[in-house]
């Protein structure tokens, strides 16, 4: 059974800083393309970062030079380092895993940008 679990969302003031982080369970971390995606209130899911197995990275435009994703194989896990946050970053962020033509995600991890 595929498993993604995704912690570290939380409020934070404009400007600040949140690391997500991802675990994955269930499949061959390893040769896995990974990302985030996030889904803001009566907006549709959008791509925020992917990260392919050989550690090849694609951002929304959105985020470049803010936010990093990255991976460690050996914890099975996927982070998002979130930086400069603004307003418009609010949304439940979900970590997205692509193994054996499938894609599979966790259930979300909300990120509130906030005074």
């Amino acid at each position: 059974q595929v498993q993604l679990v995704e912690s570290g969302g939380g409020l934070v003031q404009p400007g600040g800083s949140l690391r997500l982080s991802c675990v994955a369970s269930g499949i061959i971390f390893s040769t896995s393309a990974m990302g985030w995606y996030r889904q803001a209130p009566g907006k549709q899911r959008e791509l925020v970062a992917t990260i392919t197995s050989g550690a090849r990275t694609n951002y929304a435009d959105s985020v470049k030079g803010r936010f990093t994703i990255s991976r460690d194989n050996a914890k099975n896990t996927v982070y998002l380092q979130m930086n400069s946050l603004k307003p418009e970053d609010t949304a439940v962020y979900y970590c997205n895993a692509r193994w054996s033509y499938r894609d599979y995600w966790g259930k979300g991890t909300l990120v509130t940008v906030s005074s």
